[in-house]
């Protein structure tokens, strides 16, 4: 058997380490993805040991981005873009003009060409999906008007990015790199032709995608097989994001986050959303290792002044950018904080331009390091910016009016005791509520579904909304004084860390929970749980238990 694979032994190699280096960085309370980045430097050309293949590593990175950009799109409504274009088209291209001035600025005071300068301050300019897509999601602010905002603005920069992506090459010569200057005309043409794509590309995916893709998946469904659902999602999330890019020119996240927003307007988008979780997650993760092979180390002891001024420009000049054009649109602080951490890093673009830059001459090799290096600490310091985030929120007052300014679809709770805390209003969270309603036993629901929690509250039911792990959200549930806490959740790990934070705040509470296996039962119970609750094991019983007293009762027993 041949040896020579180095596909397998470079998602085998990244997987490995990133759930190493992963493990360590969430035992020193720090984001797992700091950890996949260092697997990616520990398995790349700039490191001693073995080395994965960068080119392969870079093509896994964009089946993840295709993926993720297909999953956020089936929770992205077109109304949903339609209601941000406001403030999401002029402050993305305001932003990217100051971020592309700011990088020209710092490659003047250099002394680099002007061509190099502006390559250089466009990469700095747009966000990487994954990073600012995970930060959203682990915060729940993808529903929200400022997770709708920040995404808005990301498929503005992304369609930017595709025209500057066409115009590069076309204006190289002209900006002092390799390549013939096209004349005033052709260049116009081609700017008119890569607008036509994309407006043709839009006007396909909404009247033929619309119809064809829920139509497909609804005879998949009508099927009865769960593989040739799981597979018709793959194929509908990458074939779409590999057409488009084909056949009009446009990026695979582009085409992939149409797919998944048109599939949204389905019944089945939650179904489809869940069977592409696992693999989402997977190809997230190469990403971010797929970014750390590419950094050379060596640029921050070579250009440390340099390094420093690039993560300046990416943290906090284009922060500050952001930040500014938010509040100038009249929105309330907290909007224009989120928008601007989550901004305040580049990815994906960044190294598709560093990349086109160096072959056509425009960009030398220390930019390109520099990007790459500006990119890692960046990444690495987003997180950290969140956190800083939460803390500011967390000091402008109780849990109670933290609640209300976060999300004002709704008053705050009032003062509750001996109330039940149930977590998850999904198809069992829906069940036990009306039980809980029949028998008039008060309860506060947890929910990480926006539109979930507006239509509770509009029905006079006491609703969060949020991640139940996140901090303070137990005391806005007033867990302290609560008798139960019912875990209708189907993830055993994050209801095991709801649990090990409601018994620290209410030791006696009685908490019953949802398990499918034996492992996630003994787990939760080893959490804290006072009772646990599987599916297979109580449909058992039921049945057993109805075959048992037909048998008694024909026995006269």
């Amino acid at each position: 058997m041949s040896h020579d694979i180095p596909l397998i032994t470079t998602i085998v190699a990244g997987l490995v380490l990133a759930f190493f280096f992963g493990s360590i960085a969430h035992r020193l309370k720090m984001p797992p993805l700091v950890g996949y980045l260092l697997a990616g430097i520990a398995i790349g050309p700039f490191t001693p040991g073995f080395v994965g293949d960068v080119d392969l590593a870079q093509q896994l990175a964009e089946i993840g981005v295709i993926l993720l950009m297909f999953g956020v799109g089936l929770h992205f409504s077109l109304k949903d873009l339609l209601a941000v274009k406001g403030i999401a088209i002029p402050g993305a291209l305001a932003q990217i003009v100051l971020a592309t001035l700011m990088g020209m600025g710092m490659g003047w005071l250099v002394g680099w060409p002007l061509g190099q300068g502006l390559l250089f301050g466009l990469a700095l300019s747009v966000a990487s999906t994954v990073v600012l897509l995970t930060a959203l999601q682990e915060r729940r602010l993808v529903e929200t008007r400022r997770g709708q905002i920040a995404i808005g603005w990301l498929i503005v920069e992304d369609i930017a990015m595709v025209l500057a992506l066409v115009l590069i090459p076309a204006l190289s010569g002209i900006l002092g790199g390799s390549g013939e200057s096209l004349s005033t005309n052709a260049l116009l043409w081609t700017l008119a032709a890569t607008l036509g794509k994309v407006i043709a590309f839009i006007a396909a995916m909404l009247l033929i995608g619309r119809r064809l893709i829920p139509w497909t998946l609804e005879r998949v469904a009508a099927s009865g097989s769960r593989e040739l659902f799981r597979l018709a999602v793959l194929a509908i999330a990458l074939g779409f994001a590999l057409g488009a890019a084909y056949v009009f020119g446009v990026s695979f996240a582009l085409g992939a986050f149409f797919a998944g927003m048109i599939l949204g307007e389905s019944d089945l988008s939650h179904r489809a959303a869940e069977e592409s979780l696992p693999l989402r997650d997977a190809f997230a993760v190469l990403f971010f290792v797929s970014v750390g092979m590419l950094f050379d180390p060596s640029i921050v002891v070579r250009e440390p002044l340099l390094v420093l001024a690039t993560v300046a420009i990416i943290v906090v000049g284009k922060s500050l950018a952001a930040l500014a054009i938010v509040r100038a649109f009249g929105h309330p602080a907290s909007t224009a904080l989120t928008i601007a951490a989550s901004l305040a890093q580049i990815g994906e673009f960044s190294f598709i331009l560093a990349t086109l830059g160096v072959s056509l001459g425009l960009l030398s090799q220390t930019g390109r390091d520099l990007i790459l290096g500006g990119a890692i600490i960046s990444i690495l310091l987003n997180p950290l910016l969140f956190v800083v985030l939460d803390r500011l929120r967390s000091r402008k007052g109780s849990p109670h009016e933290q609640a209300h300014a976060a999300d004002p679809a709704g008053p705050a709770l009032p003062e509750m005791t001996g109330h039940a805390v149930l977590v998850g209003f999904g198809r069992v969270g829906h069940l036990v509520a009306l039980a809980l309603t029949e028998r008039n036993q008060p309860f506060v629901v947890i929910e990480d579904d926006l539109s979930v929690v507006q239509a509770l509250r509009l029905d006079g039911v006491p609703a969060l909304y949020g991640n139940a792990v996140a901090p303070g959200m137990m005391e806005l549930a007033q867990v302290a004084g609560a008798r139960w806490l019912l875990l209708a959740i189907p993830d055993a790990l994050e209801a095991g860390h709801v649990i090990a934070q409601a018994r620290k705040q209410n030791p006696g509470i009685d908490i019953i929970a949802r398990a499918h296996s034996n492992v996630e039962r003994l787990h939760l119970e080893k959490q804290g749980a006072n009772q646990t609750i599987m599916g297979e094991r109580e449909i058992a019983a039921g049945m057993a238990g109805c075959v048992l007293g037909e048998a008694l009762s024909e026995t006269g027993g």
